[in-house]
């Protein structure tokens, strides 16, 4: 048996898992769409379905606020990923090697890009909560 063979051999166990898991989506919509119900009419077809008859349009404009507090939502939440990883490697690093202060430098760089954007969702307003 080659090394070729080895490293192969030792993605098995995912390419089951992917072949299982993909076979069970396969399953239950096929399934749905052959044993599921089928009830069709006019309630059905209305856009919105709690019992009570839609008021208004859909077309609603949202607050430009809404989609600012997401995207910082996003920015701090990119953050935490990628420190936790970052951490884990630093505290392995040797504190006198060229590649620690590399390190540091790029982390205190992406730190920055994220008060950055912080302060730019601060300065129009994102958590006023009016």
């Amino acid at each position: 048996m080659t090394l070729a063979d080895t490293d192969l051999h030792s993605y098995l166990p995912i390419l089951i898992l992917f072949f299982a898991a993909a076979g069970f989506a396969v399953a239950n919509i096929v399934l749905t769409f052959l044993i599921g119900p089928r009830r069709d009419g006019a309630r059905k077809s209305v856009s919105y379905e709690s019992g009570m008859n839609p008021v208004g349009t859909a077309r609603k404009r949202f607050n430009v606020r809404f989609y600012l507090i997401a995207m910082v939502f996003l920015v701090f939440d990119v953050e935490v990923v990628f420190l936790y990883p970052w951490a884990t490697t630093f505290g392995n690093l040797d504190p006198q090697s060229s590649h620690a202060g590399l390190w540091l430098f790029r982390i205190l760089f992406f730190l920055l890009t994220t008060v950055v954007a912080y302060l730019y969702g601060y300065r129009k307003g994102v958590f006023r909560f009016d």
